[in-house]
């Protein structure tokens, strides 16, 4: 894990989506591909790939650098993006996983060698490898526009984005709430819940 994303692995998705905001938040056909799956935060590298075409996926598992997670934008639900080989490499170098806009296949590979990925499915038919395309460039995936160096965290809740200008901020929020909500009992979160929802039913001129 990368110095940028240290504390991050810890912070539930959920958290995180409260204080980033919907526009944050990946569409929920970035998903996990298997159950349970790993935790996964760490600072994207960002790759767009061409629909039907994997090559620039396929370069960055070679320049990411460890603790990353590679970000795809692809769009492509035809063809896959990486296969058992491309996300083992990518394991071998310390790569965190990936988050695609786009499938893989040979997902029992990947699910047996433990390496986090989430896309929007699978499907056994392989990219071509011609489309020449910058790296580490911001990129679109799930909705959501992800910059270089971005905090991406991803779990069984959903996938977050963190913009690396918010990242201390966003942090020390996400540590200060999860400690209230853990210092909180459910008979006192119960009675404070109460309280706002009869609140609101009052205001709009509910009564039982």
């Amino acid at each position: 894990m990368t110095d940028t994303a240290t504390g991050f692995p810890d912070i539930p998705a959920t958290t995180l989506a409260d204080l980033v905001g919907r526009e944050q938040v990946m569409d929920i056909g970035v998903r996990p591909l298997w159950d349970p799956m790993p935790r996964l935060a760490g600072p994207a590298f960002t790759v767009r790939c061409r629909p039907g075409d994997n090559l620039m996926l396929h370069a960055a598992i070679h320049r990411a650098a460890p603790g990353s997670v590679v970000v795809v934008e692809s769009g492509d639900v035809d063809h896959a993006l990486a296969g058992g080989n491309v996300c083992a490499v990518a394991r071998r170098r310390g790569i965190a996983g990936f988050v695609l806009d786009g499938v893989i296949r040979d997902v029992a590979e990947a699910r047996q060698l433990g390496f986090p990925v989430f896309a929007r499915g699978v499907i056994p038919i392989p990219g071509t490898k011609k489309a020449v395309e910058p790296l580490n460039v911001p990129v679109r995936c799930g909705g959501v526009e992800v910059h270089p160096g971005d905090i991406v965290v991803a779990d069984e809740e959903g996938v977050v984005v963190v913009p690396g200008a918010r990242r201390e901020e966003v942090l020390r929020a996400a540590r200060t709430r999860l400690a209230e909500e853990a210092a909180q009992s459910l008979d006192a979160w119960q009675e404070a819940h109460r309280t706002r929802i009869d609140k609101i039913l009052a205001e709009h001129g509910y009564e039982d």
